[in-house]
């Protein structure tokens, strides 16, 4: 039950994959003792057949290989069967199953610059979504309150534009605390700075709210060039809106603007 933008956001941790995937050239074999890797080899070990398994397809290997990794304490391999359970990707979906493995990764914190730090990273912000949403079927209950928290805790510990965004919203809302929009404005426009469209696109529609008419467009309209097709939808109708009301000067400066911005000199 992972949103795309959570999804997305597993994207900053394929610098890990392109890695291993330069190192393991060798075709995956079957899980067993010719492979050279078996359930009493390295977490480590176990964690690259699986990777080597999963890229060629072998997906129920891939599965074994990590929940072995995982029993040693990997948090990759962790990592790895969380994503699969919440996609249900060589598994049966099975959110709750994926939201106790995240739990763990959280539980288990994480060093100072550990290369472990992206994905408890992840783990925060996958638990955040299904606390904000809930698991039907499951002990999890929406709790507004504790994603609030989790999407502040990545938000200021990190710097993660996407939980800056996601901050941002609950704040404008009021769910999960009290209503900031301040707040929210200063959250936004942290998460805008960093190239994230969603927050490019609601903090130009505040602006041009609060009457900075031609700035709000250029950055609704800077957020259209940036955005992914499926999320652009929300984004174009307040670009529209504002473009439909707005003054001439205020749409030619906004399309210059706009230009600036897209291109990183704003």
């Amino acid at each position: 039950m992972l949103t795309s933008e959570f999804r997305l956001f597993r994207f900053t941790l394929m610098g890990l994959s392109i890695a291993l995937s330069a190192a393991i050239s060798s075709p995956a074999k079957a899980f067993d003792i010719n492979a050279g890797v078996t359930k009493e080899s390295g977490p480590f070990d176990l964690f690259k057949f699986g990777f080597k398994a999963y890229k060629s397809g072998q997906k129920e290997e891939a599965i074994e290989a990590y929940k072995y990794a995982a029993e040693k304490g990997h948090t990759g391999s962790r990592w790895a069967l969380a994503n699969m359970y919440a996609d249900g990707d060589g598994v049966a979906q099975d959110d709750f199953e994926a939201f106790k493995i995240y739990s763990e990764i959280a539980q288990q914190g994480v060093e100072p610059g550990s290369e472990d730090t992206g994905f408890f990273i992840n783990a925060l912000l996958s638990l955040a979504n299904y606390y904000k949403h809930g698991i039907p079927g499951s002990p999890v209950r929406t709790d507004l309150s504790q994603a609030r928290q989790l999407y502040f805790q990545v938000a200021s510990t990190f710097g993660v534009a996407e939980a800056q965004f996601q901050l941002a919203q609950m704040m404008l809302s009021g769910d999960g605390g009290t209503r900031s929009p301040q707040q929210a404005k200063k959250w936004l426009n942290q998460a805008r700075k960093s190239g994230h469209p969603g927050a490019m696109s609601v903090f130009g529609n505040i602006l041009f709210q609060e009457g900075q008419s031609a700035r709000g467009l250029a950055l609704m309209t800077a957020a259209l060039d940036r955005c992914k097709p499926k999320d652009c939808g929300w984004m174009e109708s307040l670009q529209e809106q504002a473009f439909s009301v707005a003054t001439e000067g205020d749409r030619r400066t906004a399309v210059s603007l706009s230009h600036k911005i897209a291109t990183g000199r704003d």
